[in-house]
């Protein structure tokens, strides 16, 4: 029996995949931030609120509590969010976006990391939004520098309107999964950046303007997302890219050699190139030292 840590699994396709998980057998242990999301969950909940260091650090140390010794055999790392600016701050005082899809991930994956199980796998949910190239619509990442993601506001080239801004720190923490993936890899361990597409409909744009909110909503309807996909290759159903995380994280689907990038194009799963800036083994080295400073790492 697989035994699998995850967060972002009680909605979404995180919920989806975290119930196709439980069907198969696995042991599953849930990051919950609210008690409704536990209610929900498929598995074994245990609080957690990524926006805070400190509730990280507890949630770790109750998952070690609950394992008893048994290694963890995946760690999925698939809660996100967007918000309309980078105004919001964290219990710790960090940029909100960059707080909660990268820092406490960061943290979380190296608290664990004596945990896994040799061979085991860390997913860790991207977007092909941290591509220029797949001209997405949002404001690409200019970098991935985690001390200006922290405080955007001693960012020189920080976007002057709310929109830009907030779309640039999602972009830019889904660049920092993909050099996170990466700095893994380069450390021995087993990592993939999956990048689902445009999935409609999730809990993902609950804080945007209600305009955007429901487009959201709309979009996620299969009598709308039918036609889009036609033209889209990267919209997917919530189902597709939940099944697709599962397979990963179960082992039914694994990485070509040397890759450590996945994308779900049309429902399928494929292995391209990532952006430019993410092939660089610099800024991934920069960003693991960096965000270990600000977690509080050794």
């Amino acid at each position: 029996m697989a035994t699998i840590v995850m967060t972002g699994g009680t909605s979404g396709f995180g919920a989806r995949a975290a119930g196709r998980l439980a069907r198969a057998g696995a042991r599953l242990i849930l990051g919950a931030r609210t008690p409704a999301g536990a209610r929900a969950s498929s598995g074994d909940a245990v609080p957690l609120d990524l926006a805070e260091l400190a509730s990280v650090r507890a949630f770790a140390a109750s998952v070690r509590e609950r394992l008893a010794g048994t290694p963890v055999d995946a760690l999925v790392l698939n809660a996100g969010l967007i918000r309309p600016d980078a105004d919001g701050r964290s219990a710790d005082g960090f940029e909100t976006t960059f707080a909660v899809n990268h820092l406490a991930h960061y943290l979380l994956a190296r608290l664990l990391l004596p945990c896994l199980a040799d061979g085991a796998l860390v997913v860790l949910t991207t977007s092909g939004t941290h591509d220029p190239a797949t001209g997405a619509g949002l404001t690409p990442p200019r970098h991935a520098d985690a001390g200006l993601l922290a405080h955007p506001d001693r960012d020189p080239g920080r976007e002057s309107r709310p929109r830009a801004a907030g779309e640039h720190a999602y972009t830019a923490s889904k660049l920092c999964a993909v050099l996170t993936a990466r700095a893994l890899s380069e450390r021995g361990l087993r990592a993939v950046a999956y990048d689902p597409g445009q999935v409609f409909g999730t809990g993902l744009a609950k804080d945007l303007a209600y305009p955007l909110r429901v487009a959201w909503k709309l979009l996620g309807t299969p009598v709308l997302r039918w036609p889009v996909s036609r033209l889209n290759p990267h919209l997917n159903s919530r189902a597709a890219a939940g099944d697709a995380l599962a397979d990963l994280a179960l082992g039914l689907t694994a990485p070509p050699g040397g890759r450590s990038y996945a994308a779900l194009r049309r429902g399928r799963l494929t292995w391209p190139e990532p952006s430019e800036r993410a092939r660089d083994g610099e800024p991934a080295r920069a960003l693991w030292d960096d965000s270990a400073k600000l977690a509080g790492l050794a």
